[in-house]
């Protein structure tokens, strides 16, 4: 079996490419999260950069745009992870989404999620909203 990836197999491209990657997607924020991990696990940083923004994020296929919209989506959805949807919504108003998009997107997964975790959704961007002054 093929797989088809711009992923190589040298772990310094993958977390090159993750690194910037996340600063494109993220900025700050995305460098606040991997400095967290510094004393308590180090390696998982790594492993954060290399995997999600090393190998899934730098796919061509879907724009970082598209990207933020499914995964603002799917935290919205598990309504387990407000501190990690609160990152990716910023991380979407980073890349090109407005303030009204990520709220429908919110809004959406009141449909497939409940209300529960679309209403949370929403606390979370309101807060990721007003530190981003939007």
């Amino acid at each position: 079996m093929t797989m088809t990836t711009n992923a190589t197999s040298s772990g310094t491209d993958r977390y090159e490419r993750g690194r910037r990657a996340l600063a494109e997607i993220d900025g700050e924020a995305g460098e606040a999260v991997v400095a967290s991990l510094a004393d308590i696990a180090p390696d998982f940083a790594r492993y954060l950069l290399e995997f999600p923004f090393g190998d899934i994020y730098s796919r061509p296929g879907l724009d970082l745009k598209s990207r933020e919209v499914a995964t603002i989506a799917a935290l919205t959805a598990m309504g387990t992870a407000a501190p990690q949807l609160k990152v990716h919504v910023a991380a979407g108003l980073n890349v090109g989404l407005s303030r009204e998009e990520i709220v429908e997107i919110i809004m959406q997964m009141a449909v497939y999620a409940g209300f529960p975790a679309a209403l949370n959704g929403l606390s979370v961007a309101r807060s990721a909203f007003a530190e981003a002054g939007v």
